[in-house]
């Protein structure tokens, strides 16, 4: 075989090799769930597969894709690099894409969609045509968090005293004792109780008003607490599967057993 067609024959490896690497999964429910088709070229009319707008959730595994609202690569479309799209609603393609294809090269496009955020939770989805096993858990532990400070706002009633002298007691009192005074004594010693009745009974008024008068109104004050945090953050699981001993984390309590794939790992 000589030097050209050797070199043809690589090259036409590695471009075939490239096209089957690209590889785009479209699943019909949000946070990939549901029904799913695998594209790995491209595909003008996805109604030939029978899942034309209906796509919720998408994987990039390798390569970029352009997915569009229209057969034939017409109306909106968005550029997606390779990751885990958990909602095309944000995209405004929420059971819209009907064709998509392979973007090739490393060329910049204006309607590129922003790289999706990792996303933990796909790691244990079932992929499309897996099939699982059950695996028997062996134990489970609930994992809480720290404690939570939790703060609300009382409503105090507060009483505001007014301790100036009473002018009404005074004058009260001041009648009452130069009337009392009045009836001791005769001649000028009257007219001195008099007046010293008046001036006690006046001193003996205003005291006994001083702070009658009282306001009560309402104030706020702030109070927090540590609560114990109840609500579990996550389970540690352990399970068994083909005699090996496995550990996870899983965000909610395990049955008697779990799916996992074939090697072990689980599928939620």
């Amino acid at each position: 075989m000589n030097f050209p067609l050797k070199t043809t024959l690589a090259a036409c490896t590695l471009l075939l090799g490239g096209q089957a690497m690209a590889q785009i999964t479209l699943y019909q429910g949000e946070g990939w769930r549901g029904r799913a088709v695998t594209i790995s070229n491209t595909s003008r009319d996805l109604s030939e597969a029978g899942f034309n707008d209906r796509a919720s959730s998408v994987v990039v595994e390798r390569g970029r894709w352009e997915v569009c609202e229209d057969a034939g690569f017409r109306g909106e479309c968005r550029i997606l690099k390779r990751g885990n799209y958990e909602s095309l609603a944000g995209m405004g393609l929420n059971n819209s894409i009907s064709s998509v294809r392979q973007v090739r090269g490393n060329r910049r496009f204006d309607n590129e969609a922003p790289a999706p955020v990792p996303q933990a939770s796909y790691e244990y989805r079932q992929r499309p045509n897996e099939r699982t096993y059950e695996a028997r858990v062996t134990s489970v532990r609930a994992v809480v968090g720290p404690p939570e400070q939790r703060c609300w706002v009382e409503r105090q009633q507060v009483q505001s005293q007014d301790n100036r002298p009473s002018t009404g007691g005074m004058l009260a009192g001041a009648l009452l004792g130069g009337v009392l005074g009045h009836q001791v004594g005769g001649g000028s010693g009257r007219d001195i109780a008099t007046v010293g009745g008046a001036l006690a009974g006046g001193a003996i008024g205003a005291n006994a008003g001083r702070g009658s008068n009282s306001n009560n109104y309402g104030q706020d004050v702030r109070r927090c607490e540590n609560v114990a945090n109840a609500t579990p953050q996550y389970w540690d699981v352990t399970y068994e599967y083909r005699g090996v001993e496995h550990h996870t984390q899983l965000a909610s309590a395990p049955g008697e057993y779990i799916p996992v794939n074939r090697d072990g790992v689980p599928r939620m």
